[in-house]
């Protein structure tokens, strides 16, 4: 499973075997999250309040990055590495 990001303790993942929709997934505290690109809903999971906003606004400046790194991901590419939120 590989990650494309850490910022403040939060690692942001693709698995390379997932389904549709297209989503990533999020870790923080030994709690995990399933976030839909498009959309930023929660498919399944969660984090803590503060930690879910700051992985929210991270992934709505980098949507475009996500979906790229779950296009090469189903693709059997490598995604690549994506900026932290800062």
């Amino acid at each position: 499973m590989p990650c494309v990001s850490r910022f403040y303790g939060i690692a942001v993942y693709f698995y390379p075997d997932d389904h549709n929709p297209p989503h990533f997934h999020g870790k923080y505290a030994g709690q995990d999250v399933m976030i839909e690109i498009e959309t930023l809903d929660v498919i399944a999971g969660g984090l803590p309040t503060r930690a879910m906003r700051l992985l929210l606004e991270w992934a709505a400046l980098h949507r475009g990055e996500l979906m790229a790194n779950w296009e090469r991901m189903r693709a059997g590419q490598a995604t690549m590495p994506m900026e932290p939120l800062v």
